[in-house]
């Protein structure tokens, strides 16, 4: 693989004097490569499985459509190969930076001011419907009250089918019905980066300044608020100080906000216990349970 990463970057950015290959934290979906250059900036290279292709579009759509508005605090694509004979991969300039989950800030409220600022800026970009997004929005819904009524009753009918607890199934049933009217609240659909955790934004250890954000590959059009309750709901857990400052740098937001939220952190929750247990990632299971418990009860 990592000769065939070079010849990727070469066909990129011919004449690269490549002096190192390293392999980076990738996923399922793909792998992840830092490629080191002589006399130029080091790039990034992500080679997607072959049944994962399809995600390179998404990505580069998504980047391209956070372009103007977040210049300097994303990856540029450079090049994107569709699979051919090889894997589809796609070049990137690469951000400065560690991810916040490797670091321990001595302030993390400042630290989350200026992740709020990041995703009100995202949220900046209007999306014509509702719905998931490749480089397209897929099933397009008018409105969110549909599409958020969509989601929990297919994420409801997998937790069904993944065994999860009948019990919490018809709670978790019972909460959606009982708030389903502040679905209604959101009427413009906008891009969500949908995974903004620790693990995705880039930081500077030394300064402690927030240098950009990584991995779109989960990207929607939605409610902001859903971008809101995601980070809160994969890495804020709990901490007043991260979410004080990830509302502050955020600014206004409307009223009821706080309910709407811990409605669609309910939804991350059931999303990503269903995504586990598919996964057979089972240690979580049991936390993740307590907290949708925690929130319907």
């Amino acid at each position: 693989m990592i000769e065939r990463v070079g010849a990727m970057v070469e066909m990129a950015c011919p004449g690269s004097a490549i002096t190192e290959i390293v392999p980076r934290s990738g996923g399922q979906l793909s792998s992840v490569f830092e490629v080191r250059r002589d006399a130029a900036e080091p790039v990034i290279v992500k080679v997607y499985e072959p049944e994962w292709a399809w995600k390179q579009a998404k990505e580069v759509h998504v980047y391209r459509l956070m372009a103007t508005e977040l210049d300097g605090s994303i990856p540029r694509v450079i090049h994107a190969e569709p699979a051919s004979e090889t894997n589809a991969f796609t070049v990137l300039t690469k951000l400065d930076g560690v991810p916040l989950s490797e670091t321990e800030p001595p302030d993390w409220r400042s630290i989350y001011e200026q992740l709020g600022g990041l995703l009100a800026r995202i949220h900046r970009i209007p999306q014509p419907a509702y719905g998931y997004l490749t480089d397209q929005v897929l099933d397009p819904l008018p409105t969110n009250d549909e599409y958020m009524r969509r989601q929990f009753t297919k994420k409801l009918a997998e937790f069904d089918q993944l065994g999860g607890d009948p019990v919490l199934r018809a709670e978790i049933s019972r909460y959606v019905e009982s708030h389903a009217g502040l679905f209604l609240e959101n009427e413009k659909p906008v891009l969500c980066h949908n995974d903004f955790h620790e693990g995705n934004v880039l930081v500077d250890p030394e300064s402690w300044q927030v240098h950009g954000f990584i991995d779109v590959e989960n990207a929607i059009a939605a409610d902001p608020l859903m971008d809101l309750a995601k980070t809160e709901c994969y890495s804020i857990w709990g901490n007043a100080d991260k979410l004080a400052g990830l509302v502050e740098g955020y600014g206004e937001l409307p009223v009821g906000w706080r309910v709407r939220t811990t409605l669609y952190r309910l939804y991350h929750s059931l999303e990503l216990w269903d995504w586990f247990k598919q996964t057979g990632t089972f240690d979580p299971l049991d936390s993740i349970a307590n907290d949708m418990a925690t929130i319907v009860r």
